[in-house]
């Protein structure tokens, strides 16, 4: 993430769900986590996708690239930073670093989500994007 962007923060607690038999983290788990923090970056900035999906437009994701860097584990408390770090006319590009209680990065992900309605790409509207 590069300064100047605005930024959010959301801490997760690792649970013995989390996990996998060795006690790592299971590296699915991680795209549940980002999609909280892209939800609660939004909400902090006035967007409601609830109020926007009832009028039938939803963001979906349309790409995923994340880097495991090193394992978390149970009891862990990991922060996960968010950004948006693009924009175009139908599409918003999140970035999202998790670092644990002890500040070493364990991943860091790219994530691109794509206004539809109908299941049709559309343009995202003035009132989010001004939020953002």
């Amino acid at each position: 993430m590069t300064k100047g962007q605005k930024k959010s923060r959301l801490t997760v607690r690792i649970y013995y769900e989390d996990t996998d038999c060795g006690g790592v983290v299971y590296y699915a788990n991680y795209l549940r986590y980002f999609e909280r923090a892209r939800t609660e970056y939004l909400r902090e900035r006035g967007v409601d996708l609830g109020a926007w999906a009832e009028k039938g437009l939803c963001f979906v994701v349309s790409r995923v690239e994340m880097d495991y860097k090193a394992p978390a584990r149970y009891s862990d408390l990991l922060e996960i930073e968010t950004a948006v770090t693009h924009r175009s006319k139908a599409s918003i590009t999140f970035s999202h670093a998790v670092r644990n209680q002890n500040g070493r990065l364990i991943a860091e992900s790219i994530v691109v989500l794509v206004c539809v309605s109908s299941g049709r790409p559309r343009r995202i509207p003035e009132e989010v994007v001004s939020l953002l």
